[in-house]
Formats: structure tokens, C-alpha cells, sequence
């Protein structure tokens, strides 16, 4: 197995420590120098509103400050990797932004808001009338997640969060295809749920184990196997979808997995790190912003997953 330069390593420590957010900053403290979840809680806190959502930017792709359900996922998917616990405040109250802002009768939280059009953004977060009409469960199905991981058994937060699932689960099923996000937060879905199987199985007219097959029969169709073409654009590649080698995908996409780790060795820049594939081609100068924060974001990520990989030394 390939190991990363060491030298590439400590440029990105030096990149995160200087130029990244901080908020990425006490990630990667975390993560690889026994920082603690309390100085990443601290810089949540930064991004939270009063009413318990997240905005201001977390997700630098748009700059609202205003509370919205794909900010607070990703403010979620943060406190998930600290194994943040449900008692804490700031848990507590995402929590209750979550429980007041998610519609019972389609069992979807809106992903993009008006608000977006006042601030700087990519394209993709433009609202306009209609946006919401995909039928994406992108990111409503691990928000439901979120709400029975974070909330009593029995409470109405977490039977929201069931009858949120129970709708994602079937509009899953009638899947044949799946853009990589949704697969993505499917997948997340499952990894928080694996705890409560019994209780999802008792509940759902698919098994869990069901559930696991076809979302990976849907990741295995999404990833684009041409290799040559993925440096191309924005790709989904195997490593979009496996974030460690026990990965149930890894088997079914073989050699293509570690050419994906070449390949992002490969790509490291001299401070260690990687570029964003993407551009707005608006905002030009919030862009370069946004391209520097997604930077550090980037290479938090992928120093994870190589890690996870034995990559580095």
C-alpha cells in the first residue's frame, strides 16, 4: 500500500492551522490531535441562530444567515462525528428547529429558501418556484435520522422522524437510479438508524437489510467507472460513497476504489490539500471566498478517509 509523503501531511496541518476556518480548524484538531468536541460545539455555536437551525455560511457553497435544513445537516453531520450527545443545548435546540419546520404531510424539510436569492450563492441554491418539486429526500431522510438519534423513544420528535423515514424508505424503493447526494444521505440515514434495526424493521414494510442492498445497488450505478474521465468535472466517484475499507461498496467496485485513492494523492497541491471542482461562475469574489473555505473542508475530509485507509503513516 501507498503511504502519503509525510511533508504533504504536515503542509496541510500548516494550511488548516493558518488559512481554514476555524471551525475546520478544531475538526482537524479532533480528529488528529486529540482536540475536544467542546472547541468544536464552540464553533458551531458561531453558525446557530436563536431558533436552533444553522446558517451564516457553514455550507460555503451559500451565504444566508438565515436558519435552513441544509445548513443545520451540515452542521449535524458535524456533531454526529464528535458523537455529540442529545442533552447537549446545542442538540436540544437543532432539534427543536428541526421538529417546527418540517412538513407531516410530505415528510420533507424545504432545502433551499427564499432567503438564499438575498446572499451570495451558487447557482444550484437559487429559489425559485417550483425548486422544491424533485421529490429528493436530499436532505430530509438523515434529518429524520437526526431526530430519532437526538430525541427520546417515545417522543413526538422522534415519531416525527418515523414518519418521515417511513415515507423516504418507500420513494427509496421505487428507485432505479439516484443522484449521488441523495445516496449519500441514505447511506448516513442507515449509519445513524443501525442502532434502532429492530425497532426500523418492526416499522417499515422493507427491511433494513433490504433497505442496505439497494441503496448500494444504486451507489455501485451512480459512480462513474471511466477513470480517464474523472478529472474531467464533477464526478461521483468511489469515494463519494466509501468513507472506510469495510465498506460493504468496496468489494463491488474493486481496483476502481484505489485508483481513486491514486488519483487524490496525486491531486494534492504543494500545501497538501485539494482544489474544489466546481465553480459558480457568479459572486465572483465570495466565490474565491468560498473556494478557500471548501479548501479546508476538503482536506479535513479526505485526510479522514485516507487515514481510514492506512494511507498515512
Amino acid at each position: 500500500m501507498n503511504k502519503l509523503p509525510k511533508i504533504g501531511f504536515e503542509n496541510a496541518k500548516l494550511f488548516i492551522h493558518s488559512k481554514a476556518r476555524e471551525l475546520e480548524r478544531s475538526r482537524f484538531e479532533f480528529i488528529f490531535e486529540n482536540g475536544t468536541k467542546e472547541s468544536v460545539i464552540e464553533q458551531l455555536k458561531i453558525y446557530q441562530n436563536n431558533d436552533g437551525g444553522f446558517g451564516h455560511g457553514i455550507e460555503p457553497d451559500f451565504w444566508s444567515p438565515v436558519s435552513t435544513p441544509m445548513a443545520t445537516w451540515a452542521a449535524g453531520q458535524i456533531l454526529l462525528e464528535i458523537d455529540a450527545g442529545k442533552n447537549e443545548p446545542i442538540v436540544r435546540s437543532m432539534i427543536s428547529y428541526l421538529l417546527n419546520t418540517v412538513n407531516i404531510e410530505t415528510g420533507m424539510w424545504d432545502a433551499i429558501l427564499p432567503e438564499n436569492n438575498n446572499y451570495p450563492h451558487a447557482p444550484w441554491w437559487h429559489w425559485h418556484e417550483g425548486v422544491q418539486e424533485n421529490g429528493s429526500f436530499n436532505p430530509s431522510v438523515e434529518l429524520a435520522a437526526f431526530l430519532v438519534h437526538w430525541s427520546d423513544e417515545e417522543g413526538g420528535a422522534a415519531e416525527a422522524g418515523w414518519s418521515t423515514i417511513s415515507k423516504a424508505v418507500t420513494h427509496l424503493m421505487n428507485k432505479n437510479q439516484m443522484d449521488k447526494h441523495e445516496i449519500n444521505n441514505y447511506q448516513q440515514f442507515l449509519n445513524i438508524i443501525k442502532t434502532q434495526e429492530a425497532t426500523f424493521n418492526s416499522r417499515s414494510p422493507y427491511s433494513f437489510e433490504d433497505i442496505s442492498e439497494h441503496i448500494l445497488i444504486l451507489a455501485e450505478k451512480c459512480v462513474d467507472k471511466d477513470v480517464s474521465a474523472w478529472s474531467e468535472g464533477y464526478k461521483p466517484l468511489p469515494l463519494d460513497f466509501i468513507d472506510h475499507p469495510d465498506h460493504p461498496l468496496r468489494k463491488r467496485l474493486g481496483s476502481l476504489v484505489d485508483e481513486n485513492l491514486h488519483m487524490y494523492i496525486e491531486q494534492m497541491s504543494d500545501e497538501g490539500i485539494w482544489d474544489i471542482t466546481w465553480h459558480w461562475g457568479c459572486y465572483p469574489e465570495e466565490y474565491e471566498i468560498a473556494r478557500g473555505y471548501w479548501k479546508g473542508i476538503l482536506a479535513v475530509n479526505r485526510y479522514k478517509q485516507l487515514r481510514a485507509f492506512g494511507y498515512l503513516k
